[in-house]
């Protein structure tokens, strides 16, 4: 079997260190080759994020630069409509291969998994490690499908779930946009060179915010 690859979709609105310790300590864990960082161009379940799809994909390029198992995929950006999983998926299927494909996923976008489009040709397609803080319950879904074998993960394509008890930073993207409305730094919760990037493009300045995702 091919070496894993890992996928990690968000709208990175605006990307931050929990995003990237959590992707850095699960491509270890886990030996993958890579982790792709897929910003989602139309989230079908929320509402548009804060700023356009190519400018998050730019703050998410310029948050990876410093790591080459990082790498950026903006398939969503060039794909009209929804940004639904099972597309992407499909679409990482045909230029992957029979290679296993991990996906990662927060507890709560698990624990939303029944409502998405087509969810269990989702979990045919890749495998899943849900992002478990210390702290969180397991939500009893999909059960037929979980393992505590980080092998299986290696051994076929997809079609597993493992739970993974990640770092706790308390990091959220609402509370990022925040403190930017309210003119304080946000320095420490994202790399450096996004600070003045958002500063200078005005990002987030107007106070707006009626998404208060992650």
């Amino acid at each position: 079997m091919e070496s894993s690859i890992g996928v990690f979709g968000g709208t990175f609105d605006p990307i931050h260190f929990g995003h990237l310790r959590i992707a850095l300590e699960v491509l270890e864990s886990h030996g993958l080759s890579e982790m792709r960082f897929i910003p989602s161009a139309d989230p079908p379940h929320r509402g548009r994020p804060r700023i356009s799809a190519r400018q998050r994909l730019e703050m998410v390029e310029m948050a990876v630069a410093s790591e080459p198992r990082f790498v950026v995929d903006d398939r969503e950006l060039r794909r009209q409509g929804k940004s639904y999983t099972l597309h992407t998926l499909l679409s990482l299927r045909e230029e992957l291969g029979s290679a296993p494909i991990v996906m990662l996923l927060g507890s709560d976008a698990f624990r939303d998994m029944p409502g998405w489009h087509e969810p269990n040709a989702v979990l045919d397609l890749a495998h899943v490690i849900v992002m478990q803080r210390p702290d969180q319950p397991a939500p009893p879904l999909y059960r037929q499908r979980w393992t505590d074998d980080p092998g299986q993960l290696t051994r076929q394509p997809g079609g597993n779930i493992l739970f993974h008890r990640v770092s706790q930073l308390a990091i959220s993207a609402s509370e990022i946009r925040r403190l930017i409305a309210q003119g304080r730094s946000p320095r420490y919760l994202i790399p450096d060179g996004l600070v003045e990037w958002i500063r200078a493009r005005g990002y987030y300045a107007d106070g707006e915010d009626p998404e208060a995702g992650n």
